[in-house]
């Protein structure tokens, strides 16, 4: 990548890939919308407009905004609660995005767990 372009969305998209595979025991899940979960619980997503978002406690979304200008994810014109969409100026910092990640992840274990929904064949 040159410079100080925004990546296009397929290196986004390798991005979020690399950011899953940092921690051996997370899964990406979905066919259309790539996302992370655990214990029924989503905390991470690659939205079809490129964008990633990630879900932080309280604490870690207002360090994220101060320090790298960040905002709330927005979809389908809602503010996304305990997402945040990670900016640009983060694409190419592995290890504070590694860093974020793994605070999602973590966070995301302390949730209550949800019941997951299978879809069945019918």
């Amino acid at each position: 990548m040159e410079g100080n372009r925004s990546p296009n969305p397929d290196d986004r998209l390798e991005i979020y890939e690399e950011l899953v595979k940092s921690i051996p025991e997370v899964e990406r899940k979905g066919k259309t919308v790539p996302y992370t979960s655990i214990n029924g619980n989503m905390f991470t997503y690659f939205d079809k407009n490129g964008s990633i978002a990630i879900r932080l406690n309280e604490n870690d979304i207002e360090d994220i905004i101060k320090k790298y200008n960040a905002s709330m994810m927005i979809a389908y014109g809602i503010v996304q609660k305990e997402y945040v969409k990670i900016p640009d100026i983060l694409l190419n910092k592995k290890k504070i995005l590694e860093d974020y990640f793994a605070k999602s992840y973590e966070y995301a274990k302390s949730l209550k767990p949800k019941p997951t929904k299978k879809k069945t064949d019918k």
